[in-house]
């Protein structure tokens, strides 16, 4: 069992839900198994910059831009013959829509703050992980982050 300590559950209306506000499919999340979660939770980044995040992070996960965990297990084809690309293995309409919708927000985010974007959003890297792995100091990196976000926020055009 989680202690308490770790676990922040709030309940949520669901981003890919098209009913009217109040309306539709609701989730639990666990605030803090996120980065971005956890930074938000304990105030440290602002609620607009949170929902830029989740929309980057949405784009990145129905894209399939994350790598394969397991290797394949399908079948291979009965007469030898190298695979062919197959129907269920071609990029769907709503991936090429996320990878285009990804691949604007992180040029619009530029080219200096797309890495921490990546790390931390994308990847689920924590802060000192990213900030190690970019050769930055300490405590540096959130605060590139939040301009980041705020270029996210700006880009997929939230209120605020």
């Amino acid at each position: 069992m989680v202690p308490a300590a770790v676990r922040s559950l709030v309940t949520r209306r669901h981003p890919d839900c098209a009913a009217p506000e109040g309306r539709g499919r609701k989730v639990t999340v666990n605030l803090a198994e996120s980065p971005l979660g956890w930074l938000h939770a304990r105030g440290l980044i602002s609620d607009r910059q949170l929902l830029a995040g989740d929309a980057l992070r949405a784009d990145f996960e129905r894209s399939g831009l994350a790598p394969r965990l397991t290797m394949r297990w399908d079948a291979a084809p009965p007469d030898g013959s190298p695979r062919t690309l197959r129907s269920h293995d071609a990029a769907t309409v709503a991936q090429i829509d996320a990878r285009r919708r990804f691949d604007a927000a992180m040029a619009h985010v530029g080219s200096g703050l797309a890495d921490i974007c990546w790390r931390v959003i994308c990847a689920g890297e924590g802060m000192a992980g990213a900030e190690r792995g970019l050769g930055w100091p300490a405590r540096s990196g959130r605060l590139v982050l939040t301009l980041a976000l705020d270029r996210l926020a700006a880009h997929y055009r939230l209120p605020g």
